[in-house]
């Protein structure tokens, strides 16, 4: 595996000097490693990598999404491709047939994102007009659609097109609007809704009246949010301490977790009862669940508060799997820990650690995401 780089102003002779050069293009490649029972890697197969793999040879993939043994991905181009388990329909494909490589959902070339439900098995997607579509499994009303009919196809969520970012959690589904209102819909057994109750809804509800949310991440039973002045929320199931607020109570509503406004982002996809966060600093945070070692801390003690991982401030973005957890710099390198029954951590073997450990020696790392015991990657 190697950085590649083309189409920059120079080598293609198009120095003018009246105009600024043309913007560098990157060729992007897509690699996955971990468990891969239901072909969720994408590469043709059911064999288990320790790791990565190159997923074919196709250079123009853009955003990418793992779920619960399937796995999600737009291109550059706009198109949407899905493959893995898909018995609820999740690849949204019409059908619920398994497929162990990438397959193109529909034909449309208006995709900007899909996001993947880590035990909903459920998919959730924004087009580039800000319209709102969900496929899947829907026993808990996790797709928004009013009803619990299961689709194997992409779904309109009403008619609004003012849809800016979402996640998916364990049959429920969080979503953020471009005026920064927070909304949700699915089950709320923790109160993961943020309603200030345990009730279902199986359409958008509006979470308070607040309008400065930026993103959001969804464990299996609880929620996580930033807002934009920086501050960092938590609320659902909190068995472990996920919630970061110093203990093991639940909560129905947002709950600031302490006092800080330095947040910038949380993992893209949360462990199932762990939390992966990056300040504004660059330095990394983790806290909840720890048997084995995926908070980082080298050892396998809980927290419910949020603890530094080591002292490095230079991390980029963060992911999160069932029991482990992956993580870029700014020099481009991946990094793993936590649980490696799989070969989750990308690293050759199967051992687990307790502190981070360099995936190979690429240093084109883009960004990264989790399935529950797998890893997708994006490098140039």
């Amino acid at each position: 595996m190697s950085g590649r780089y083309s189409g920059g102003w120079e080598q293609a002779g198009l120095f003018n000097p009246l105009n600024a050069p043309p913007a560098p293009t990157y060729t992007y490649y897509l690699y996955s490693w971990g468990d891969n029972g239901k072909g969720q890697l994408g590469l043709n197969n059911t064999t288990a990598y320790s790791s990565p793999k190159q997923i074919g040879s196709l250079t123009n993939w853009s955003t990418l999404n793992g779920g619960f043994r399937f796995s999600l991905s737009v291109k550059t181009d706009g198109t949407l491709w899905s493959w893995g388990q898909n018995n609820y329909g999740q690849l949204g494909l019409g059908n619920t047939t398994y497929y162990s490589s990438p397959k193109q959902v529909g034909a449309l070339t208006n995709w900007k994102n899909a996001y993947a439900g880590n035990q909903g098995y459920h998919a959730i997607a924004i087009k580039t007009d800000g319209t709102l579509w969900a496929w899947g499994y829907n026993l808990s009303g996790q797709l928004g659609l009013n009803n619990r009919t299961n689709y194997s196809s992409p779904k309109q969520i009403g008619a609004l097109n003012t849809w800016s970012t979402a996640s998916c959690g364990g049959q429920f589904t969080l979503a953020i609007k471009t005026d920064g209102t927070l909304w949700a819909w699915g089950t709320s057994i923790a109160g993961q809704l943020g309603f200030n109750n345990t009730t279902y809804y199986s359409s958008p509800k509006q979470v308070g009246s607040l309008t400065n949310w930026a993103n959001t991440s969804c464990g299996n039973n609880f929620s996580i949010a930033i807002k934009t002045d920086g501050t960092l929320w938590g609320w659902g199931q909190n068995d472990w301490g996920q919630l970061g607020l110093g203990n093991t109570t639940y909560y129905s509503s947002p709950k600031q977790v302490g006092a800080l406004t330095t947040w910038k982002k949380i993992a893209n996809s949360l462990n199932i009862n762990t939390v992966i966060a990056i300040k504004t600093d660059g330095t990394l945070w983790s806290w909840g669940h720890n048997n084995y070692g995926q908070l980082a801390l080298n050892n396998v003690t809980n927290y419910s508060s949020p603890k530094q991982v080591g002292s490095l401030t230079n991390w980029s973005s963060c992911a999160s799997g069932s029991y482990f957890t992956t993580a870029v710099k700014t020099d481009g390198t991946l990094w793993s820990w936590g649980q490696n029954f799989n070969g989750d951590l990308g690293i050759g073997n199967t051992t687990n650690y307790s502190s981070p450990k360099q995936v190979g020696a690429l240093t084109s790392w883009l960004t990264v995401s989790c399935g529950n015991y797998n890893v997708l990657g994006l490098a140039y």
